[in-house]
């Protein structure tokens, strides 16, 4: 998750509370989960070992769907009649989304309105309620829109078990409803449409740091927020990566996705520590403000993941970086809107509707780098075909 323009740099990744600690077994930063040392801690409750091997699984499969538009792909499909949601058009599309509050968001409803434009006629009225990264919010523009005529809804949820109750209401209504980037713990939407999700994302990552640093080489977590189901299993399939490879991770700390605190806390590990091998990050929006805590220290920058985002990116490859960029691909954003248009249509979708999840290395990493679009812009938005590229997201 990451947040464009380079004024929203310190806006938090998500809108949150973080679970912060002064006390000392909290570590020098904050907000660990673990004491400093300790290791890993327990798992995640978010953790379920059948999800994790089929989504590690799915890293290897072969998507359906065409070559050039992996929003429309598939891994490994089941799909689910609709006929009982035809109906003629045009459609009134209503989209209560989670919040606003950071590029990676911010980039990814770009491209949905972008998609949405390219639909035409299909689409007679597109109505967006941001939630502002509140629950209770959230929760009252769904029940909202149940009353607004809309043809289908599309929900990206703030967090996963408090929105559930609203979305299972939207499901009672007789609303067909597309769950898309969070889940909840329901299986009443005709869809949930995502990447291959966190296990994946978070085993890619930690496996590179461990592989990538000296065996037993201290590790420092940067996490986003504790209780959404993306970020809580790319954490729950980092645990598992580190405890196999029996690395002393130090700390797990709670940036709010916030650069300057992101960089106290690489400082007050450092101070601590004198060195650390090895960064992971739950999300990338605080890649480059965690890469900066090690240049202004005078210490090498050791083996990290980040993301798509393109500073990131840029700073890799100026500083020639030892990094992984696993994705979470905002061109997510355009399936949403496809789905909706085909159950209304009465047309089979599948669900889960997997989407294919790339991995930036170093062997591909000139492929995804574009100076000319801003810094805090996501390299696999998948919108250079849609209208409006490239002054829409800029």
């Amino acid at each position: 998750m990451r947040r464009c323009l380079a004024a929203l740099a310190a806006v938090t990744l998500l809108s949150l509370t973080a679970c912060a600690t002064d006390e000392p077994g909290g570590g020098p930063g904050g907000g660990s989960t673990s004491a400093a040392g300790s290791g890993t801690g327990e798992q995640s409750k978010f953790f379920v070992q059948a999800d994790y091997d089929a989504e590690l699984a799915l890293l290897g499969a072969t998507p359906t769907g065409p070559a050039d538009k992996p929003w429309e792909q598939m891994l490994n499909p089941t799909m689910v009649d609709t006929t009982k949601f035809r109906k003629a058009g045009p459609h009134k599309l209503c989209f209560s989304n989670a919040a606003l509050n950071n590029p990676w968001r911010q980039v990814g409803f770009k491209t949905m309105q972008a998609e949405v434009e390219a639909q035409g006629s299909r689409i007679s009225e597109f109505v967006h309620v941001d939630a502002e990264g509140k629950d209770q919010k959230q929760i009252a523009d769904i029940n909202d829109l149940l009353g607004k005529g809309c043809d289908a809804l599309i929900v990206s949820p703030n967090t996963t078990a408090t929105l559930t109750p609203a979305v299972e209401a939207a499901c009672k209504a007789g609303l067909p409803v597309v769950v898309f980037d969070r889940g909840v713990s329901t299986k009443c939407p005709v869809t949930f449409v995502n990447p291959i999700g966190g296990y994946g994302f978070g085993h890619v990552g930690a496996e590179f740091v461990s592989q990538k640093m000296k065996p037993g080489g201290k590790v420092l977590a940067l996490r986003i927020l504790p209780g959404v189901d993306v970020l809580e299993t790319r954490w729950s399939a980092a645990k598992v990566a580190f405890d196999k490879a029996k690395v002393d991770v130090v700390g797990v700390e709670f940036t709010d996705g916030d650069p300057a605190k992101t960089k106290k806390i690489v400082d007050d590990y450092l101070q601590r520590y004198g060195t650390i091998d090895g960064v992971w990050m739950d999300a990338g929006a605080v890649a480059v403000a965690a890469v900066e805590a090690f240049q202004d220290a005078g210490k090498p920058v050791p083996p990290i993941n980040g993301e798509d985002q393109l500073d990131f990116l840029k700073v890799w490859k100026d500083k020639g970086l030892t990094a992984i960029a696993p994705t979470y691909p905002t061109y997510q954003w355009r399936t949403p809107v496809i789905a909706a248009l085909r159950i209304l249509d009465g047309q089979q979708v599948a669900n889960p509707w997997k989407l294919p999840q790339p991995t930036i290395t170093q062997d591909n990493l000139d492929r995804y780098l574009d100076p000319g679009m801003p810094p805090l812009h996501y390299a696999m938005c998948g919108c250079t075909d849609l209208p409006g590229y490239p002054q829409r997201w800029k």
